[in-house]
């Protein structure tokens, strides 16, 4: 099960987006908080609109409310800092849970957490003139890259909805 933890994200724009790929990649999302505001508020339900009813997430106060429920489990972290790159960890064991944190949109995750798990930090390339990605997509890149090591699970690779052959109807 891929999770993604979001360390008080500030913008619900962006939390709305990333609700929106964890209902499509079946992914559980926990936010730390405190946040700048509520999880309750109309422009994360615009943004993530009728997804959200699907939504498997759990919202803890602070990252020490986190660490109790989940101390012993693997995190990873995604940082500028690292000098890692996302793609060369293994994330290929679709039984065993992956964590992947980010942080806030404005300062990331603190430098002291980054600190302690120094083997645990992964980036996500740049040109170097770049300070960072957008947080939502970065969700979507490492979330994905995980779901392609794991050769996709169950997720669809061909047009449910409409049918596979929707084009070539549609044409007639």
């Amino acid at each position: 099960m891929i999770n993604v933890v979001l360390y008080r994200p500030e913008k619900p724009q962006n939390t709305g987006n990333i609700m929106r790929t964890c209902v499509a990649t079946h992914a559980v999302l926990h936010i730390i908080g405190p946040l700048t505001f509520s999880i309750d508020s109309k422009d994360l339900k615009r943004v993530g609109m009728d997804y959200i009813d699907d939504l498997k997430m759990f919202y803890y106060p602070t990252y020490e409310d986190f660490l109790k429920k989940y101390k012993n489990q693997e995190i990873y972290y995604v940082t500028r800092y690292s000098q890692t790159v996302y793609s060369s960890f293994d994330f290929s064991n679709p039984v065993k849970d992956v964590f992947v944190m980010f942080g806030r949109e404005s300062t990331g995750i603190p430098h002291d957490i980054l600190r302690e798990h120094p083997d645990h930090l992964l980036r996500i390339p740049m040109v170097p003139e770049a300070r960072s990605l957008n947080l939502s997509n970065c969700v979507a890149i490492l979330v994905y890259e995980i779901l392609r090591q794991q050769g996709f699970g169950n997720l669809s690779t061909s047009e449910a909805i409409k049918g596979e052959d929707f084009l070539e109807k549609e044409a007639k």
